[in-house]
């Protein structure tokens, strides 16, 4: 495991694993995340995801392994990795009944990194009304507050549990665009959990698949999305080949048409679909993460 040098990783875990009595969380997770980086941490309800990041904060116990951020192990000193990290969860635990000013003071004493500037821009960014108490806060304002009090310490590494779940898609719009996107801008290494998979593709630029606590896939966007295709055959009987190409990942017959979704996709690849018997016609169609995403699941679920 690495010290805590200048040019180390952001996040480095290595082994790191969850157990609940019977129930296997998170399974050996082995990760490095870049300083600098935009992560977007991904995968089915029960994944493992949300555990994570509480083992992260030091909110869960590590029953294996290891995690470090910016050199630091979460286990040995939870108080440092507080101070160098801003944390957005799902739900909010701000006090309702303070003002948005009462709650800002009371979060921003255990801070000595405290940035006022940082403080007073994103106040100006965000606009949030400072006198109202914070129950009568809309939900997307109880986001903005809570990705203040995150930042306003200037944070080395930011965490997002599903930042913007179960906000309408207007409001959602605006947290992307306006505030999310500056936040990822700011050179910080971001981590942001979400099931929104084309708000983690416009933000992110690195990924990792997670399920049934393990980790299925982890790489660039953009390297996934050049290199994995699909391939949509029609079929002269509805028959399904018994052979696929090397690399394929799920495939399924709909009617005659046959589509395979193949990692490595090549153009030797396609030849090699396209001359195999009861294949009329083959086109080679570009994916979405979400599609891949659901490709790389299903292709996990099948039998084997």
């Amino acid at each position: 495991m690495s010290s805590s040098r200048p040019d180390g990783p952001a996040i480095e875990l290595t082994g790191l694993t969850k157990r609940f009595r019977h129930t296997l969380a998170v399974d050996n997770l082995s990760l490095c995340i870049p300083r600098g980086a935009t992560f977007g941490l991904i995968g089915p309800n029960g994944a493992g995801k949300s555990t994570t990041i509480k083992m992260l904060m030091g909110m869960l116990s590590i029953t294996a392994g290891d995690a470090r951020i910016m050199g630091v192990d979460v286990k040995n000193d939870p108080v440092q990795v507080k101070q160098r990290v801003g944390y957005v969860p799902e739900t909010h635990h701000m006090y309702r009944w303070m003002r948005v000013r009462e709650a800002i003071g009371f979060c921003r004493a255990p801070y000595a990194t405290w940035n006022e500037q940082t403080y007073r821009e994103l106040c100006d960014l965000f606009r949030i009304d400072l006198n109202k108490k914070v129950k009568h806060l809309s939900k997307g304002t109880q986001v903005k507050l809570a990705l203040l009090l995150a930042l306003s310490h200037d944070p080395e590494v930011l965490l997002l549990d599903e930042p913007v779940a179960g906000l309408d898609p207007l409001v959602r719009e605006e947290l992307l665009d306006g505030v999310l996107r500056t936040i990822c801008d700011r050179g910080q290494t971001v981590l942001i959990s979400s099931h929104m998979l084309d708000d983690v593709q416009r933000l992110a630029d690195t990924v990792g698949i997670l399920y049934e606590g393990r980790l299925l896939v982890h790489g660039r966007i953009d390297e996934m999305l050049t290199t994995t295709k699909r391939i949509r055959a029609t079929l002269h009987n509805g028959q399904r080949p018994a052979e696929v190409p090397a690399g394929t990942i799920h495939d399924r017959v709909q009617g005659r048409q046959w589509l395979l979704t193949v990692n490595d996709c090549s153009a030797e690849k396609v030849e090699h679909v396209r001359g195999l018997g009861g294949v009329e016609h083959v086109e080679v169609i570009d994916l979405g993460l979400e599609e891949l995403f659901k490709d790389i699941v299903k292709g996990q679920r099948a039998p084997k």
